[in-house]
């Protein structure tokens, strides 16, 4: 069975030959240059064969170009250091005007996945590429304290600041259709009870992740939605038109089962990053693969973690992971 027919009998409810996987990671100081992060993204994909590509470039790639300071520090999540927050003022999210997608760190993004996408269209590998939720952009311009005290005393400016951030990500989904894309993967963040309301989200997300929703190409079939933090706040979600949900399933709220029980597409998770890929030997990562893969009965799951996971996890627990659904080709 091809990768894209197994993923798309998951995506139905469907049974396949085996339980799709995809895990995936940042590549820090390979992705300031396109030609080494394809590089670096097709070396990866070589090593295991995930069932899709995610192409996680910088943590801060979709805002450098509004001249946000930040830095290659060695990380070990391979993530860039912001030095200093761009946002110190309330009056500055006004100021922010739309960036060229082609040019500047977006543009080496689209350049990236132009060489990725020739090289995995021989073998049929769906390829999606990050891209971050306007209120994720801006918690990376302000930093959490700033931008959450423009949201509850500055709320006009911030809005403001929200739609140019919006305009700068519709102008780069619409050049990603010049690419030979399957999807891509929309990371929102702050959607969770511990950093906002739900009326807080419904004003300050909703409205800007709607719009970046009505913009996806539908020849995309492959459009996944990660949700970070710790109680996500996952009912807000569930009528996306997206065709798969990532948040932390292993031991948060809500849970594997509860998730499949709320949202009928299908689940990106079962692993934690951290407590079974980075810290966790083979056994561990196999049993809480095979406790996820029982849970779901074997459908509507796309094994994997709830992000990207360190460079520094062993590489054992990594085949532990690509193993234990027993592949059977493609």
């Amino acid at each position: 069975m091809s990768k894209r027919s197994r993923l798309e009998q998951t995506l139905l409810g469907q049974p396949s030959d085996r339980t799709p996987i995809a895990l995936w990671r940042h590549f820090g100081g390979d992705d300031q240059r396109a030609a080494d992060h394809a590089h670096a993204v097709l070396w990866y994909q070589s090593q295991f064969e995930w069932d899709f590509v995610v192409a996680a470039p910088s943590n801060v790639y979709s805002v450098s170009g509004y001249g946000l300071q930040d830095a290659w520090t060695g990380d070990a999540s391979s993530q860039r250091t912001i030095v200093q927050p761009l946002i110190q003022r309330s009056l500055q999210w006004t100021e922010l005007r739309p960036l060229d997608p082609l040019r500047g760190e977006l543009g080496k993004l689209y350049d990236a996945l132009n060489l990725i996408s020739d090289v995995l269209q021989s073998n049929a590998t769906p390829l999606l590429p990050v891209i971050y939720s306007p209120l994720a952009q801006a918690l990376r311009l302000a930093g959490r304290d700033q931008l959450l005290r423009h949201l509850r005393t500055q709320p006009d400016r911030l809005h403001s600041g929200l739609n140019t951030l919006t305009e700068t990500t519709l102008r780069q989904i619409d050049s990603f259709r010049r690419l030979k894309l399957d999807g891509i993967c929309y990371v929102v963040e702050l959607a969770d009870t511990s950093s906002l309301s739900e009326a807080e989200y419904l004003s300050f997300g909703l409205p800007y992740d709607s719009k970046i929703m009505d913009a996806l190409s539908r020849q995309w079939w492959l459009n996944i939605l990660r949700i970070t933090g710790s109680s996500p706040m996952l009912r807000l979600f569930v009528n996306y038109p997206v065709q798969a949900i990532q948040w932390h399933t292993y031991d948060e709220h809500p849970s594997l089962d509860e998730g499949l029980r709320l949202w009928s597409g299908a689940v990106v998770g079962g692993l934690s990053s951290r407590d079974d890929l980075l810290l966790g030997t083979p056994p561990i990562v196999r049993d809480a693969a095979r406790r996820a893969i029982q849970i779901s009965a074997g459908r509507r799951l796309i094994l994997s973690a709830e992000g990207p996971h360190a460079s520094s996890v062993p590489l054992a627990n990594l085949l532990a992971a690509r193993d234990v659904v027993k592949p059977t080709g493609g």
